[in-house]
């Protein structure tokens, strides 16, 4: 296997047994159904993808849920509306 190869492993690996690993999960397992009935543009999906990179490294990183949430809120409403389907950023984010 290459570095290259085993790094990917190895990042994947801690952002689904790190502090969001159940968010990723949710995340991973929204459809393509489920993203378009929040947001039907499909130029959102780049949105969608940058909100699962965004996870998945706080996840790494363990980053703080405060830090976490605030970064969510910069990528915009179209984020914010795919988060609030996970059930961890849900009570965080339902009155933005």
């Amino acid at each position: 296997m290459s570095n290259r190869l085993k790094r990917l492993f190895d990042e994947a690996d801690a952002a689904f047994d790190g502090l969001y690993a159940r968010e990723v999960e949710e995340l991973n397992g929204l459809s393509r159904a489920e993203i378009n009935e929040i947001t039907p543009d499909t130029t959102d999906l780049k949105t969608y993808n940058v909100l699962v990179k965004l996870v998945e490294e706080a996840s790494r990183e363990n980053m703080k849920k405060a830090e976490l949430i605030q970064q969510i809120k910069e990528i915009g409403d179209v984020g914010v509306s795919i988060a609030k389907r996970v059930s961890g950023f849900y009570e965080d984010l339902k009155d933005f």
